[in-house]
């Protein structure tokens, strides 16, 4: 296993975070997925997140990414959350045709800390999503 490090620690902090469509609304294509990831690895430099795997289905996404210690989730998922739902409404305004509201994404997430299986199988489960 390698370990990432920083001035004052060792450490291996994988998390896999699925985020939903308002609504379960089916607007996620392949080219809005690969803008949400330039917008997730954007905010993600000023909260030292790295992404490990992405993929995307037509209303949720699937990102496996590594965190430091002392990264402030929270505050990183309302920026992005915050920025891309903006952004992707800016930008793609068919979409507020399913989204009439300022909202794009759901409210809650789903976090889980990657200890318990190999980082392997999340990346192999991650890429298979959204295939028939």
């Amino acid at each position: 296993m390698k370990f990432d490090t920083n001035n004052h620690s060792v450490f291996s902090l994988n998390y896999h975070l699925v985020m939903v469509v308002k609504y379960r609304r089916k607007v996620i294509n392949d080219i809005i997925s690969d803008r949400l990831k330039e917008i997730f690895e954007y905010i993600g430099k000023t909260y030292h997140i790295t992404i490990v795997e992405w993929n995307h289905d037509i209303d949720h996404v699937h990102v496996l990414f590594k965190a430091c210690p002392n990264t402030e989730i929270s505050k990183f998922m309302n920026a992005y959350k915050s920025a891309s739902s903006r952004l992707i409404k800016q930008e793609y305004p068919e979409i507020r045709e399913k989204l009439w509201k300022e909202y794009f994404w759901s409210k809650s997430y789903c976090l889980i800390t990657t200890s318990g299986v190999t980082i392997d199988i999340i990346k192999e489960y991650i890429k298979t999503q959204g295939e028939k």
